[in-house]
């Protein structure tokens, strides 16, 4: 079977319910975007889900993949996955608005992760410290940090046991070698709850939109031994080069080109030794706490050795 037909058929399943499409009909839809188009299936697929969504008038939370599988949290490296987790409440926060009915952090022995709870899912309420099988939740990331939100289509069930939870927490003390793509100054979408960062001005899920502004280091560390990704936000970024959100945003426009933005970064810390603390996610390690070292580096040779690990 191919990618394509496999695609079609999770997407009819989503819909079949809500509807009268065959899996024909979304095979067609999707061929004509990846092979007319050359729109990368993923992408495609994204695309064909929300002209359905549309045509349903649903929501993306109202849809829930079919097997959804048990997962821990450290294993949350994608996101719009539906998974399983069993997890305890460790703290909830105020949310921010009122779609959301609760917000907080969850944590099970691999580490934790942000939940969303929306108001319309009508779910029943996460008590600080309760130990919760949430079954068909989906994945979102924002800055590296990923989370899950629970929607209309979860299953809460509260549990007695109880689990401890692990510590996340990582120390990188090494070389900041490389700076990666998604670097400086970055466009996210808008949307209410949607971080994404915006690619040729699109949104994966809610199309073309105008943006907003945000700063950002995506970094490789190395440490003598492994290369570390790091994720520095708009906050650990000035910290680190002295440049703000509205300082890169004036460098941009004088020079109309976003690009100057993280040429100027690239050229402030490349070759910096770097003590880094902050949570790991996926990949990445989020850098919460940054203390600059001394000794200057050639980064193009820890580079070399970096990616050759």
């Amino acid at each position: 079977m191919s990618d394509v037909r496999q695609h079609a058929e999770d997407i009819h399943d989503q819909f079949s319910d809500h509807l009268d499409i065959t899996v024909d009909d979304v095979e067609e839809r999707l061929t004509t975007l990846v092979d007319e188009y050359k729109v990368p299936v993923d992408e495609g697929r994204r695309s064909v889900t929300n002209h359905y969504l549309e045509e349903a008038g649903l929501e993306r939370e109202d849809i829930a993949r079919g097997g959804s599988e048990a997962v821990n949290v450290e294993d949350i490296e994608e996101e719009e996955q539906w998974v399983d987790i069993t997890a305890k409440v460790i703290e909830l926060w105020d949310p921010r608005s009122d779609s959301v009915a609760q917000v907080g952090l969850l944590g099970d022995p691999t580490g934790t992760i942000k939940f969303t709870k929306w108001a319309k899912s009508e779910l029943p309420s996460l008590e600080e410290g309760g130990v919760y099988e949430l079954r068909n939740v989906v994945t979102d990331e924002y800055q590296g940090r990923y989370s899950v939100k629970l929607n209309s289509t979860t299953v809460v069930e509260e549990l007695e046991d109880d689990i401890e939870v692990g510590d996340d927490t990582s120390e990188i003390e090494g070389a900041l070698v490389d700076m990666q793509s998604g670097s400086g100054l970055i466009k996210r979408c808008p949307e209410e709850d949607c971080t994404r960062v915006l690619q040729n001005g699109r949104c994966n899920e809610h199309g073309e939109v105008e943006g907003e502004f945000d700063l950002r280091i995506k970094g490789v560390v190395d440490d003598g031994i492994d290369a570390h990704e790091v994720i520095f936000d708009a906050e650990a970024t000035e910290s680190l080069t002295g440049i703000s959100l509205e300082e890169g945003k004036e460098m941009a426009m004088d020079a109309l080109d976003t690009t100057v933005v993280a040429d100027e970064i690239r050229e402030k810390i490349i070759g910096t030794y770097y003590r880094i603390e902050g949570p790991t996610f996926g990949r990445y390690v989020l850098a919460d706490d940054v203390e600059e070292l001394d000794g200057p580096v050639d980064a193009e040779q820890l580079l070399i050795k970096a990616r050759s690990m």
